[in-house]
């Protein structure tokens, strides 16, 4: 048997199908389930897109890039998904997230199919995906940590002060993951060398965990911390991206020296926040 192509419209619609019903069943299984659906259903869907997208590439180190922003998608709706109302509501989410999934295989299978350099039009919509699907990441790992949404002020208790349960570096660490992985197609779509990526996609990650930190300080209510921190996100990937040829040794050494004190001081404010 062949393995699907992900070019053809009902090969990928199928796939895409699987992981809208994934998702849909970890609707289903509530918060309990919410943190084993956010690791099962991307490693499904990269397990099968592996093999549907094999007669495009010339290897996993090829094949696996155009499917993380995918993944981390599909990730982030299924940790999100039990906070969607029963109703309604829930369909509409559904259909929005198959929607969404499909056009974004869609713009990869096709960025991959392609012979030449990938245009700028394709690198713009693909930056539009990548945001999105950071910010459904961010709400997803907000959605795993409990307390990691904040009520609002002078909403009934029981959100924010939950954060003391669990470890600030939690939260960071999932949203840090998270844009690693966003950061890693953006960057494998600028950048030959292997060594150039890993170091960009790691200040995505950085930056990321940062911003994680100062907005639980802050306490930001419900889904204004992933919205900003997806603002976060996108704002980095204009400044530092957007210019590789201004990327130097020099340059990168002083820009994560300057990010490593930002750290400590968030650290220092998050430990004197009180809980």
């Amino acid at each position: 048997m062949h393995a699907p192509d992900l070019t053809s419209p009902a090969h990928r619609r199928d796939l895409v199908l699987v992981a809208t019903l994934m998702v849909a069943l970890a609707a289903a299984a509530g918060p309990s389930g919410a943190a084993a659906a956010a690791v099962l259903v991307p490693a499904a869907l990269v397990a099968a897109g592996l093999g549907s997208v094999g007669r495009l590439g010339d290897g996993v180190v090829r094949r696996l890039p155009p499917l993380l922003l995918a993944a981390v998608l599909a990730g982030g709706a299924a940790a999100a998904a039990h906070l969607v109302p029963v109703g309604l509501w829930l369909p509409a989410g559904l259909l929005a997230l198959g929607v969404v999934l499909d056009r974004v295989l869609a713009l990869e299978t096709g960025i991959l199919a392609q012979p030449n350099v990938v245009s700028d039009g394709d690198r713009a919509r693909v930056l539009v995906a990548a945001v999105v699907t950071a910010f459904v990441a961010f709400t997803g790992a907000a959605a795993l940590v409990p307390g990691g949404m904040p009520e609002p002020v002078g909403a009934p208790a029981g959100g924010a002060s939950a954060m003391a349960q669990v470890p600030l570096v939690v939260l960071a660490a999932l949203d840090a993951l998270a844009a690693l992985l966003v950061g890693w197609r953006l960057a494998e779509l600028r950048f030959g060398q292997p060594v150039e990526i890993v170091r960009s996609a790691a200040t995505y990650a950085f930056v990321t965990a940062i911003a994680a930190g100062l907005i639980r300080a802050i306490d930001l209510p419900r889904l204004v911390g992933p919205a900003v921190l997806t603002l976060v996100f996108y704002l980095w990937d204009t400044q530092h991206g957007s210019a590789p040829a201004r990327r130097r040794e020099r340059r990168f050494l002083m820009e994560m020296v300057l990010l490593a004190i930002l750290a400590v001081v968030v650290v220092a404010w998050n430990t004197r926040v009180p809980q």
